[in-house]
């Protein structure tokens, strides 16, 4: 089985694998808490209803206008500056889903806005991605000469490390300033911006929702435009890093694969399905009797394929500067069909 083959079905049965492995995880972490929050939504569903006498019908109703009204909270959301914001969300693969288009033209427009951006915004971040590793390169080439190292260029290891900190300090500088602006924990807004920045984005916190931010802060909006798109080109050049080496893996497997597929072709002869060695050793189809010595020195053809007998024909394969005539092939030849 080729190296590809196996690296792929290896693959395949690791994410699996690891999605076993989340799923148990997140069973264990989170069932009972859902549990524990049905039961009290249940109880006080059941409580406002007995005491303001609210019927089921009028109670799904509540429900209705509450969820509805969401969005609303924070203020305008389809004026220019809660549009772009969308559109951002939108090239960017994050999906909030905070706020989202109800009529038909918005929708049709959505679609075909994210058929083109998307494409679009995927090549931006990469090419900023290959940007930003580019510079990293040169710093730490700088930073290796400047302690005398003896090799001083930065390798794949060098250049992930180097993304692997920016990100951590880019989420880690925004989590400190989302929990200020937005009233989170820390550990919320770390999380906020991890969902965001690996474009999962649940859409349980979302910024800029609280306090006509949309409207009132603009220094505040640029700030959360600019976090994210400069994140997300951060995190680009960090997968480009472990994209270019998986393809360098893929690519030496199959240069590897192709030089020994043509070392064999070069080696091997069939002979009507049966497969042999140029040197005259029968790999399959046929057994040898004699010495294991003689082996290399022997025949596997039994006819007259030159028109000669037996030895005559072993004395002419060993000789190398013999090349029988077209007549004798054409009249003599027996093989039927023989390919490299």
């Amino acid at each position: 089985m080729k190296r590809q083959n196996v690296r792929t079905l290896s693959l395949v049965v690791c994410t699996f694998t690891y999605l076993l492995i989340g799923a148990a995880v997140f069973d264990a972490l989170e069932s009972k808490e859902e549990e524990r929050r049905d039961g009290l939504l249940k109880v006080s569903t059941n409580a406002l209803k007995n005491k303001y006498n609210i019927s089921d019908e009028d109670y799904r109703m509540i429900e209705l206008v509450i969820i509805e009204y969401k969005p609303h909270k924070a203020g305008p959301q389809w004026k220019f500056a809660g549009a772009f914001y969308f559109a951002t969300v939108v090239l960017a693969m994050i999906g909030y889903g905070h706020s989202t288009p109800v009529t038909a033209g918005g929708k049709a427009f959505c679609m075909g806005y994210a058929m083109v951006g998307i494409p679009l915004g995927l090549v931006m971040f990469q090419s900023i991605g290959e940007r930003l590793n580019k510079f990293a390169s040169i710093v730490i080439r700088q930073i290796k000469k400047y302690l005398s190292c003896q090799k001083v260029e930065a390798t794949e290891m060098n250049l992930m490390f180097a993304t692997g900190m920016l990100s951590s300090i880019i989420i880690t500088t925004g989590a400190a300033v989302f929990s200020r602006y937005e009233g989170w924990t820390y550990f919320d807004s770390f999380y906020y911006c991890f969902v965001t920045l690996t474009t999962i984005g649940f859409g349980d916190y979302v910024a800029l929702q609280n306090d006509n931010a949309l409207i009132n802060k603009p220094g505040y909006v640029a700030l959360s435009l600019v976090f994210i798109l400069f994140g997300l080109a951060v995190v680009a050049a960090s997968i480009n890093l472990l994209v270019l080496r998986f393809m360098t893996m893929n690519a030496e497997d199959i240069r590897r694969d192709d030089q020994d597929l043509q070392s064999s072709s070069h080696h091997v002869l069939t002979l009507d399905g049966e497969v042999m060695a140029v040197n005259g050793k029968l790999l399959a189809g046929h057994a040898f009797i004699g010495e294991e010595a003689d082996i290399d020195q022997m025949s596997v053809c039994s006819c007259n394929c030159l028109g000669l007998n037996h030895a005559e024909n072993e004395e002419l394969l060993l000789d190398t500067s013999y090349h029988p005539s077209q007549t004798v092939l054409s009249l003599n030849l027996k093989i039927k069909r023989a390919s490299v």
